[in-house]
């Protein structure tokens, strides 16, 4: 993610680092660096000189010339002027209102608006706490309305069932009476998209706009269109007075020009970003979080917030416990750390939020396969019970029958034992106490340099 912008603006910023002085003249290579690197995420120019200029200004000011570390005081700068480019502080979802509340979701066809209402509904259940309803007034998409079904029916969300010989406008009004009859606390509108901005598109979507009259207007973009994004969301928020943006596709974005030109555009803040596919790859969009990664400082909180939401506590604390208490660390227990690791996104966006981790970021990315996981899995499960508990009976023939048994190379069983081998070791270390530590320092095995077998 933003992976060519972080690289450019971190090597940009190493000129600084270490400077007993800042002036004019020994930012200005790295200003001039900073701005090709924007110019290059697509960027809108208009916001890139704004902003440039804001961090020269801070930059030659009181607070970096006094500075006893100059350097970092600079970047400390750029980090703020990021942060305040996507909107300074987190936008909360805002629900405050009479039930049910309603949320209108708007924007270009293929921007990813069903799969983002549905991964929505998810988040407004299981972390607002409230009952949801799904409803699709796509009228024009084949199996739009039938996407949305499949998706509200894999999540267990109800989803009222429109039918497209219905007017848009009358769906929105069934499904709103539908969700006061039944006291849902919150309503998702899926709109129809075009593949670009029409008259009708409008006209319509401002209809269902003044019939529900939501609480939130979101616009779902794809943030790989860059400014365009940005331009388009313009667009839309002088018809409907957006109250954010979700930018989706993020997870695949390597420049940045659409986070970073949005909020400057339309002074609407993004409120979540699409990570990934799955219905639970749905955060919050945290505007200093990210000016921390784009700077290669990484997400901690955001670590915190994967594990506590993703990683399955109760099996962290019963190996935990196992092994404190003198017990194997078995290939079962290797395992299931390996379905962990998939949870919380693969490892890939582990490394993406790993604190230190920017500068080997694009080396270490272009070898990961997110898929070896999925196959160290089959491996571990192609083998017998007595095996998994005790690896040192596989010899080269129940290694032959692995592989054959899970499709894989002799080679790819013996790469998952020599990492079994170093995560065990590594277990068997482990002091007391810090279930999620102990996990923590366990995937961190299979970083550099236990991240090798992983390649």
């Amino acid at each position: 993610m933003f992976q060519q912008l972080s690289d450019r603006i971190t090597t940009a910023l190493k000129h600084v680092r270490g400077q007993g002085r800042i002036s004019e003249d020994n930012i200005k290579k790295t200003l001039k660096e900073v701005r090709q690197a924007l110019l290059e995420a697509d960027v809108a120019l208009d916001v890139i000189t704004d902003f440039l200029g804001r961090v020269k200004r801070c930059a030659l000011g009181r607070e970096v010339s006094k500075s006893l570390n100059p350097g970092q005081a600079f970047i400390k700068v750029v980090k703020r002027e990021l942060t305040e480019l996507m909107g300074e502080n987190q936008s909360d979802l805002n629900l405050q209102t009479q039930p049910p509340a309603v949320i209108l979701m708007a924007g270009l066809q293929g921007s990813g608006k069903t799969t983002s209402s549905a991964k929505l509904a998810r988040y407004i259940r299981d972390q607002r706490q409230k009952k949801v309803l799904l409803v699709s007034t796509d009228i024009y998409r084949p199996a739009a309305m039938e996407q949305l079904q499949i998706l509200a029916d894999q999540l267990q969300i109800d989803c009222y069932p429109a039918s497209p010989s219905q007017k848009p406008t009358k769906i929105a009004e069934e499904a709103l009476k539908e969700a006061k009859r039944k006291l849902y606390d919150v309503l998702i509108v899926d709109t129809a998209g075009r593949l670009h901005i029409d008259e009708e598109m409008m006209s319509e979507v401002k209809s269902l706009h003044t019939i529900l009259d939501p609480i939130e207007t979101f616009f779902v973009v794809d943030s790989m269109t860059g400014q365009d994004a940005a331009n388009t969301a313009k667009v839309f928020n002088d018809a409907l007075e957006l109250t954010g943006v979700i930018l989706t596709k993020l997870d695949g974005d390597a420049r940045g020009g659409a986070a970073l030109s949005i909020r400057a555009i339309t002074g609407k803040p993004i409120k979540f970003v699409g990570m990934g596919e799955k219905v639970d790859a749905l955060e919050v969009f945290h505007p200093e979080r990210m000016a921390s990664r784009i700077l290669g400082m990484g997400d901690m909180m955001g670590l915190i917030e994967s594990l506590e939401q993703k990683v399955d506590r109760s099996k962290v604390e019963a190996m935990t416990k196992k092994i404190m208490q003198g017990k194997s660390f078995t290939l079962d227990d290797f395992a299931d750390q390996l379905g962990q690791m998939a949870n919380m996104g693969g490892m890939s966006a582990l490394i993406d939020k790993m604190p230190g981790m920017g500068h080997l970021s694009e080396q270490i990315k272009s070898k990961v396969d997110d898929k070896k996981i999925k196959r160290m899995v089959a491996i571990v499960q192609s083998m017998t019970k007595k095996e998994r508990r005790n690896p040192d009976l596989i010899k080269n023939s129940q290694k032959r029958r692995i592989a054959a048994g899970c499709g894989q190379q002799i080679l790819e069983v013996n790469r998952l034992l020599k990492q079994y081998e170093q995560m065990a070791k590594m277990m068997k270390k482990m002091g007391k106490g810090g279930g999620m530590m102990k996990m923590m320092q366990g995937l961190g095995s299979m970083m550099p340099g236990g991240f090798k077998g992983m390649v």
